[in-house]
């Protein structure tokens, strides 16, 4: 059974830092791309950050510089350091394996106050 599991999100202020992690197993990681993804209410889900098995990332313009995506294939987790954060960074966010078939995490909020 494919799980993939959020965990890092919550409440913080305008600057701050929040780190997220998201845990697989069920899967071979080391041969998806992984990525995070933001939906807010109301609105589609959209990429944040992208990793691929060998390392290369690809970020959406609106946090690129402020936004680092990593993953331990050993561990099987990947992360997204999210420092200078902006109250339009709010949203939900999502882990998604995208190898042979796409998985999705179950989402974790943040919340970022001005």
């Amino acid at each position: 059974q494919v799980q993939l599991v959020e965990s890092g999100g919550g409440l913080v202020q305008a600057g701050g830092s929040l780190r997220l992690s998201c845990a697989a197993s069920g899967i071979i990681f080391s041969g998806n791309d992984m990525g995070w993804y933001r939906q807010v209410s109301g609105k589609q889900r959209g990429l944040v950050a992208l990793i691929t098995p060998g390392g290369t990332t690809n970020y959406a313009d609106s946090v690129k510089g402020r936004f680092t995506i990593s993953r331990d294939n050993a561990k099987k987790t990947m992360y997204l350091q999210m420092n200078s954060l902006k109250p339009e960074d709010t949203g939900v966010y999502y882990c998604n394996a995208n190898g042979p078939l796409a998985y999705w995490g179950r989402g974790t909020q943040v919340t970022v106050s001005s």
